[in-house]
This record gives C-alpha cells, sequence and structure tokens, in this order.
C-alpha cells in the first residue's frame, strides 16, 4: 500500500512532541504532511517557523483553495478547521469549534478518512482533551494506519488515552520510537501490511 499523506494531531505538548518525532523522520518526501495543532485563537503563527527548522521540506500554513502535495508540510492556521476536498484542494472553515478547538483534529481526520481512505496515516500525539479520536476511528475503518503516542510518554495523557480506548489504533508507540516507525512504513510501501 502506498501512502500520500500523514497527518499529525497534538494538543498540550505537541509541539515539542513534533521535534523529536520529526528529527529522526527521513522519508517525510514521500508523503504530504499535514500538522493541526491546538493554538490560541489570536496566536501569530509561529509553528511553521518551527517546523521548518525541523525537517528539509517546503513548510507552508495552510491557505483555502491551496492545492496538497507530496514532499511538502502543511500547517493548520489558528481559528480555522481544515478540510480536504476529493480534488486535494483545502478548504477552510470558521464553522463551530470541536471539543473547544479550531482547528480540530477530528475535523480534518474525518476528511481525510473520506479523500484519503487506505492510503492515509493518522498518528494522534499528547493532548489534554479528546479532540482526535473519533477522526483516527474514522481513518482506521477507512482503512489508513493509525498511531498513537503511548501515554506514559505524553504530556498530557488525556488525548491518547481517549484514543486508544475508543479509536483501536494500528500501533501505541512512544515518543522516542515514532520517528523511526514511520521511516519503516514508509520504506516498506509496495509491500503488503
Amino acid at each position: 500500500m502506498k501512502y500520500d499523506i500523514l497527518a499529525i494531531g497534538g494538543s498540550a505538548g505537541g509541539i515539542n512532541a513534533l521535534k523529536k518525532v520529526l528529527h529522526n523522520f527521513r522519508y517525510a518526501s514521500e508523503v504530504a504532511i499535514i500538522i493541526i495543532q491546538h493554538l490560541s485563537p489570536s496566536s501569530k503563527s509561529y509553528l511553521r517557523t518551527i517546523v521548518s527548522g525541523m525537517i528539509h521540506m517546503n513548510v507552508y500554513e495552510i491557505e483555502d483553495k491551496m492545492q496538497i502535495k507530496r514532499g511538502t508540510v502543511f500547517i493548520a492556521p489558528p481559528n480555522y478547521h481544515v478540510l480536504i476536498e476529493k480534488d486535494g484542494m483545502f478548504t477552510l472553515t470558521v464553522t463551530e469549534k470541536v471539543c473547544f478547538a479550531r482547528p480540530s483534529i477530528d475535523v480534518t481526520f474525518e476528511s481525510i478518512a473520506d479523500t484519503f481512505g487506505e492510503s492515509a496515516i493518522g498518528m494522534l500525539l499528547t493532548g489534554a482533551n479528546q479532540d482526535g479520536g473519533q477522526g483516527l476511528k474514522l481513518i482506521r475503518e477507512a482503512g489508513g494506519y493509525t498511531i498513537v503516542q503511548n501515554p506514559n510518554t505524553a504530556e498530557a495523557r488525556e488525548m491518547p488515552e481517549y484514543a486508544i480506548k475508543h479509536a483501536d489504533p494500528n500501533e501505541i508507540i512512544g515518543l522516542e520510537e515514532i520517528g523511526s516507525r514511520l521511516n519503516q512504513i514508509l520504506m516498506s510501501t509496495g509491500e503488503n501490511r
């Protein structure tokens, strides 16, 4: 199975977790990466600058009608939900918050499940609410591959614990091992899972 997209969701402690994941990640050019990190609605989005320093790829904050493409990192902007249409175009909305969050991980993961199905990898990191668990379940049910950070390695346990309980992820992995495991998954692309 060839994967087209890696979607990463996180909340409290998520930026520190991202640094560790991306530090060891070597096969990023094989997929499009979307990062949905809970940020203050009024914050200037500094996440693009941080991620640009972690990975040798082009990094963009998502804009409405931007086209998704492999080998690129896309960051969800503060105070917008991110959807991906069937034609691979991003749509930004300001509909109601989900789990008190906009961007919502669940909203984006659900869209990814609908659009990419089995060619998606969904990953949920540390966080202090329940956002992401239902969307991760939909990615799994659509045939995609799902990973949850081991709560014992999370700054905030609630998000990964909820996802483990409700989403039946393919793997639960300690933070230090996630980047290496993603390398293995993408290196074996084309082989049976």
